[in-house]
């Protein structure tokens, strides 16, 4: 899952983005400025993000301080929530949303991802459906890379890299999250079938694995811009989502 250097040019990008803060404790390490373009009220608006992580660790070798990120688990320092609408335990037809944290675009409004839009459909679809659940997944920030790692990840894909590519750069796999306490949150809640809305198959098979009954997917494209493009061909063409032109599965 880990490797165990940075390579050489991805240091180079992001030292220079890196700012150590000393404090009684130890250190806050500050990564940015990163281009954040946030739809405002129909507008879009650039801002510029800053991260920081707390650490008792002070040094100017980031080297060694983004070697250990991959380790640290720093996505797990959160909770995760679900959000249920009409009688989600007994009705009948049911649609739900697998949704992971996405601080950027859930909060900020980013259209770096397509996150934000996701999770305000999925909720509308679930209105409109009648009956469904948003489960909102808070270990999963960045594909469970962590917040900090994530806004590394940003830097690295404003110099050409991919979504994978950043990712892996940084000593992570493209993808470790895991639906396993969902799931278990799901079955508890209610025993009869569900639809997915999602467009990952990962998702899908997680569900089928863990012995739930899933009537089908429902796609969640959209929002579709200049500045997430990449991101979006790149779920498609490396991480294995199904296209917006590929007909649904009902099996």
């Amino acid at each position: 899952m880990t490797q165990t250097k940075i390579e050489s040019k991805s240091l180079s990008i992001l030292e220079n983005k890196i700012k150590l803060i000393k404090t009684d404790k130890g250190a806050i390490y500050l990564v940015g400025p990163i281009k954040v373009p946030v739809n405002l009220y129909e507008e879009t608006v650039e801002f510029q993000w800053y991260c920081w992580l707390n650490c008792e660790e002070v040094t100017e070798d980031f080297d060694r301080i983004i070697e250990k990120l991959s380790s640290a688990n720093l996505a797990e320092l959160q909770q995760s929530s679900v959000l249920t609408y009409g009688d989600f335990n007994f009705g009948e037809d049911a649609i739900i949303r697998m949704h992971s944290i996405c601080h950027t675009g859930d909060i900020f409004g980013s259209k770096r991802c397509d996150c934000g839009f996701q999770l305000k459909q999925s909720m509308k679809n679930i209105v409109e459906h009648g009956t469904g659940a948003l489960f909102y997944l808070a270990n999963h920030e960045g594909r469970g890379i962590g917040l900090f790692s994530k806004a590394m990840a940003y830097i690295l894909q404003e110099n050409d890299y991919d979504t994978v590519q950043a990712n892996e750069a940084l000593g992570f796999v493209d993808d470790s999250r895991n639906y396993g306490d969902a799931i278990k949150v799901l079955k508890a809640l209610r025993t009869k079938p569900v639809r997915l809305m999602t467009n990952n198959p990962k998702k899908m098979e997680a569900l089928k694995n863990a012995g739930l009954q899933v009537l089908g997917r429902e796609p969640i494209w959209g929002d579709r811009s200049e500045f997430n493009e990449k991101y979006l061909s790149t779920k498609v063409t490396r991480s294995g989502h199904i296209g917006e032109e590929e007909k649904c599965s009902n099996d």
